[in-house]
């Protein structure tokens, strides 16, 4: 037992030190960029504080405190970080902070769960250190997000499953369920996908609990989110996700969900796909000695992972930045790494017979080094966009503008450091605008008609927009006062920000104001004459 916690402890501390030696030199490669103030790599991570602030200052679910808006797409953590400022006050660091502490828990629980598959520090150390850079965890926890605390549900629930008989562990698998839909809607496929596969074994009653439990919290605050706003899942996931209706639409949307979304989605065979083929061969082999039944009893959590996988490409968000599947590829890496002890633990014998497993291998490597090169280079510039785009609008609307009623289409940092009134041109923050682009719908004239009359009668004042989004649409009665240009855009999605007048004799002034604020040093700003 004593030589057993010695294992456990000393490979938790090298692998806590490795990984958080990593955190620490990004964060204090930031800080020089960001004028010694660290600053999110994307501007989500403002939204959540953004809310957060609102609802813990002015008991307003909203991104402003004017108004509900269930802009957030993490509700859980967004009440999270509401309970921690209310506690410790307004302070843009709490999401680093917590998720410092949510990494600890990640770290300990994979340490834990490696640790009663291999006798040797070393190997846990490896599997650990690889599972966090395979989902680039390092980029996850810098960028203030709620993903982090998504994977250690995850890593929890899988945890808990590998232990089921004991009632703790019934219990944690059971509790991570019900947090985890409301820290991120993704989690329902792994609901519905695990409840499926528990039915095939007649595991019946464990479906049930499964689906109830998972389900339950999510559908309350589908109620709630109803009463307020119309759509039962918060804007960002009305938007973003794939709409299926039974409509004239039908064909469009079934080559939108298996090509677009799925079989021509270049992130997939980035991310997900040769996981899904390692794991495929695992299960094959299978065929040759057991019955199907049995296949899916040993391959359980493999097959649940390769088939969240697929329909997360499908019906969710599946981009180049990997935070959105970083859970999936922590769950591969849990169910992968097991089946790969015995190849390396008899790594002359097996190299020869396991080609075809030691190629996947070596993708599955090529793909973690070409994560962390990208990693890099939002980890190096990140913040240093943000910074210079976003938190320097955020900080001119302060100044000027700190109370007037803006058009925008990153609202994260503009909303949090100021109390604008706001019309969010995406819908994330607006639901008025959602009609216009959910399920990807183009701009077009008829999104400029409404836009155009929507801010003549609400008394707008001014737009902070990226012009190329507008697709020629940006309305004909706004007066562009100016544009704002940064460098090297890494995690921004242009890098041209314009200004523009939306009242008709405001438009002097806010050319006044731009030329009087002191713009940071690597902002281009162009007055338009």
């Amino acid at each position: 037992m004593s030589s057993t916690f010695n294992l456990n402890i000393k490979s938790f501390w090298i692998s806590f030190l490795i990984f958080s030696t990593v955190c620490v030199g990004y964060y204090i490669n930031a800080l020089q960029k960001t004028d010694g103030h660290y600053i999110y790599l994307i501007d989500d991570a403002y939204i959540h504080l953004a809310m957060a602030k609102n609802f813990a200052l002015y008991n307003v679910w909203g991104i402003t405190k004017y108004k509900f808006s269930s802009t957030s797409s993490s509700p859980f953590f967004t009440y999270f970080l509401s309970v921690l400022i209310k506690i410790f006050g307004n302070n843009d660091q709490l999401p680093l902070y917590f998720n410092m502490i949510s990494g600890l828990g990640l770290i300990y629980f994979l340490n834990k769960y490696f640790s009663k598959i291999f006798n040797s520090v070393k190997s846990i150390v490896y599997s650990v250190i690889f599972t966090l850079f395979f989902s680039i965890l390092h980029l996850q926890l810098l960028s203030g997000m709620e993903h982090v605390l998504h994977v250690f549900l995850f890593v929890v629930n899988i945890f808990c499953f590998s232990n089921f008989k004991n009632k703790l562990s019934v219990f944690g698998f059971y509790f991570s369920l019900l947090l985890m839909g409301l820290v991120r809607f993704e989690s329902m496929f792994y609901f519905v996908i695990m409840a499926f596969i528990f039915t095939i074994i007649k595991k019946w009653k464990e479906a049930v609990l499964v689906l109830l439990i998972g389900f339950l919290p999510i559908v309350v605050f589908c109620y709630f989110n109803y009463l307020h706003e119309g759509y039962f899942f918060p804007n960002s996931v009305v938007v973003k996700g794939t709409k299926f209706t039974l409509n004239s639409n039908f064909p469009q949307q079934l080559k939108l969900i298996f090509l677009d979304n799925f079989l021509l989605n270049i992130s997939f065979y980035k991310i997900g796909l040769f996981p899904a083929i390692m794991g495929l061969v695992f299960i094959i082999r299978d065929f040759k000695r057991k019955n199907l039944n049995q296949i899916i009893k040993d391959n359980f959590l493999l097959i649940v992972i390769s088939l969240l996988m697929i329909c997360h490409s499908m019906f969710a968000d599946l981009k180049g930045n990997f935070r959105y599947e970083a859970y999936i590829l922590v769950g591969f890496s849990m169910v992968l790494i097991p089946r790969l002890k015995e190849v390396f633990e008899n790594f002359k014998t097996n190299i020869k017979k396991e080609k075809l497993i030691f190629v996947l291998i070596g993708m599955n490597v090529f793909l973690l080094i070409y994560k962390l090169s990208f990693a890099h280079k939002m980890l190096d510039n990140g913040g240093k966009n943000v910074y210079e785009q976003q938190i320097q609008s955020a900080k001119f609307l302060h100044t000027y503008y700190n109370d007037a009623r803006v058009v925008a289409n990153d609202i994260g940092a503009i909303t949090y450091f100021t109390d604008i009134h706001l019309l969010d041109i995406v819908g994330l923050g607006s639901k008025e605008m959602i009609p216009f682009n959910e399920n990807k719908k183009p701009v077009d004239i008829h999104f400029e008609n409404f836009l155009t009359q929507y801010a003549i009668t609400n008394k707008y004042d001014v737009a902070v927009i990226y012009d190329e989004w507008f697709h020629g649409h940006v309305p004909k009665t706004w007066k562009k006062a100016a544009v704002l240009k940064i460098n090297d855009v890494i995690t921004v999605s242009k890098g041209e920000v314009s200004i523009y007048s939306i009242r008709l004799n405001g438009l002097e002034s806010l050319k006044k104001n731009i030329k009087g604020f002191s713009w940071n040093k690597n902002v281009q700003v162009t007055i338009i004459n």
